[in-house]
């Protein structure tokens, strides 16, 4: 699981390797690995972290658990594999991007791109089984990702954490925002999407970016 992580993550991630905390929840997961179909695959599980190194983070976007259907999830949150359709929530972001910056939506949704300038796309919980959404929240991936939201706040300045939707806006009420830019809004899910769109983060993250002299992302997949 921790092959081709980055460095300074894996003295972050070994550390909590060593908690109570995350050995029961390896466990759990070498269980339901076994017995059920889980997502993503168990080499991937930490691929943000192998993208995109702690001390070059600009970004944070706070999703909630992975996608529960074959093939899609790959370890970065709203991303789906190449060759897989966009999903809902991810084409409603598409469509802020264009009303905000006028980027017109591709055909895939593989964030990669994103990932490799600095956008770290960190889920609340890392892992699914099949067609059970939730199906692996408090068994300890809760606790893994406030830590890693720990981390950057207490370690970093100047970062831009993107929150969308309640679990991610509880995941922000810890982050010092004399420190950090906290944009919110309501999640992107067609259920909640009215609320989501016109929320102009991917302009407010790059002029806060430029600001603070610190290069913008390039939010365009082409």
């Amino acid at each position: 699981m921790l092959r081709g992580i980055k460095k300074d993550w894996k003295k972050i991630i070994l550390r909590e390797t060593k908690k109570s905390y995350f050995k029961e929840l390896i466990d759990f997961l070498d269980e339901r690995y076994k017995t059920e179909e889980v997502f993503p695959p168990k080499k991937e599980i930490l691929s943000a972290f192998k993208l995109c190194d702690f001390n070059d983070i600009k970004v944070v976007i706070i999703g909630q658990d992975p996608y529960h259907g074959p093939g899609q999830a790959h370890g970065l949150s709203f991303s789906v594999k190449p060759g897989n359709k966009v999903p809902p929530s991810l084409k409603n972001i598409y469509k802020e991007l264009l009303a905000d910056l006028n980027i017109k939506p591709v055909e895939h949704g593989h964030l990669e791109k994103w990932a490799k300038q600095g956008v770290l796309l960190l889920n609340s919980v890392f892992t699914v089984e099949k067609g059970k959404p939730a199906s692996h929240r408090k068994k300890g991936w809760e606790e893994f990702s406030s830590e890693i939201i720990k981390e950057l706040n207490e370690n970093h300045q100047s970062l831009v954490f993107i929150l969308w939707g309640n679990d991610a806006k509880k995941k922000g009420e810890s982050i010092d925002r004399k420190k950090h830019l906290v944009l919110e809004s309501a999640h992107p899910s067609p259920f909640s999407v009215k609320n989501f769109q016109g929320n102009k983060h991917f302009s407010k993250t790059n002029s806060y970016l430029k600001k603070n002299n610190i290069k913008a992302i390039d939010w365009n997949l082409n």
